[in-house]
């Protein structure tokens, strides 16, 4: 049942980007042209999509679990922290130079040609180094714990 869930839901937002313009990316590069042919149509796609989650996290605070599911995933107020920066310049930065963020750019895959690929694989390979990154410092701080364990406290 999640997987069915989670493809109507993915269906849904995709063709919200898709009849929205956010698979665009001439749209979108309008949009965040702000200096020059500003576009502010995507303006009241973002915020009406600001008003349907305010909805749905007002509605999913009031229950105990999901519809569809086992455990309700709210994200928490979280650190601003280096990696976080670094993340949303990079992130900001593609969005402004091809003028996709991944969802868009998952869903004009069948239509987007060649650059939309390349796109789509150049965000599949960072994220696959993200993660090897992230284990190797999992790991890396798992052994700085362990020998610390294993020498004792005070470090002896």
């Amino acid at each position: 049942m999640n997987l069915v869930t989670a493809f109507l839901a993915g269906l849904l937002f995709g063709g919200g980007l898709i009849l929205s313009g956010m698979s665009n990316p001439a749209k979108v590069l309008a949009f965040l042209d702000v200096a020059g042919t500003w576009d502010p149509s995507l303006l009241f796609v973002m915020l009406g999509a600001i008003l349907v989650a305010a909805v749905a996290f007002r509605f999913a605070r009031t229950r105990v679990r999901p519809l569809f599911g086992s455990q309700i995933h709210v994200p928490g107020a979280g650190r601003i922290d280096t990696p976080l920066v670094l993340g949303s310049v990079t992130f900001g930065i593609g969005w402004g130079l091809v003028g996709y963020c991944p969802g868009p750019a998952l869903t004009a895959l069948a239509v987007g040609g060649r650059s939309t690929l390349l796109f789509v694989a150049a965000m599949v390979a960072g994220m696959a180094i993200f993660e090897v990154a992230e284990r190797i410092r999992a790991g890396n701080e798992a052994n700085r714990g362990g020998t610390r364990a294993a020498a004792g406290p005070s470090g002896e």
